[in-house]
């Protein structure tokens, strides 16, 4: 094989990129401990998923794969009925007003019930189970303290390089978790 200047590049961008999106993770974590935990686990979003729980809680996997399907066939249509109750409802407004309180920090927020279904988003999410992704597997599976720090890339849309923090949510009163919660970080404006 030809050893060209393309050949090297894309090796650099491979052997840079991981360092590269490391570099975030201190910003991010500290981010985590000084804003998201003061609100992670508050009544509105505890609630919130406690109450889908109740809902879903005899759900197979047959059941979240036709939510899943609906509701992206929803996304970018005028009727939404999948999409409106995760968007219009009580946890869904905490959510946004915590992007809008991080002064661009954060891109966007969803909290997940125990089977990785979105309870609540502050944006609309291209798919409403979250069960198959790390996001949830590395957290939600793990127990009451897992944290995943997804890799920082950059978005095409904004043009920053995002990243995502993701955390198990419990409830107060039993320690136990119910679901997960993941938040979007603009991670250049952590820094």
């Amino acid at each position: 094989m030809k050893f060209t200047k393309f050949t090297a590049l894309a090796v650099m961008a491979t052997v840079v990129t991981p360092a590269f999106a490391n570099q975030y993770k201190p910003a991010m974590s500290a981010y985590l401990e000084t804003e998201v935990r003061t609100w992670a686990h508050s009544p509105v979003l505890v609630d919130a998923i406690n109450s889908q729980n109740q809902q879903t809680q005899g759900y197979d996997q047959s059941q979240i794969d036709q939510l899943d399907q609906a509701w992206r066939a929803e996304v970018g249509t005028s009727s939404t009925p999948t999409v409106t109750p995760v968007m219009e409802n009580a946890a869904a407004d905490f959510l946004r007003a915590q992007v809008a309180a991080s002064g661009g920090q954060v891109t966007e927020i969803f909290i997940m019930d125990a089977h990785g279904l979105n309870v609540a988003a502050s944006s609309i999410t291209s798919d409403m189970w979250q069960g198959d992704e790390t996001k949830f597997s590395a957290t939600y599976s793990v127990g009451p303290d897992a944290v995943h720090f997804g890799d920082v890339e950059l978005d095409e849309s904004t043009q920053s390089y995002q990243g995502q923090i993701s955390l198990t949510i419990t409830d107060p009163s039993t320690g136990l978790p119910i679901g997960a919660m993941t938040i979007g970080i603009n991670a250049e404006a952590l820094i």
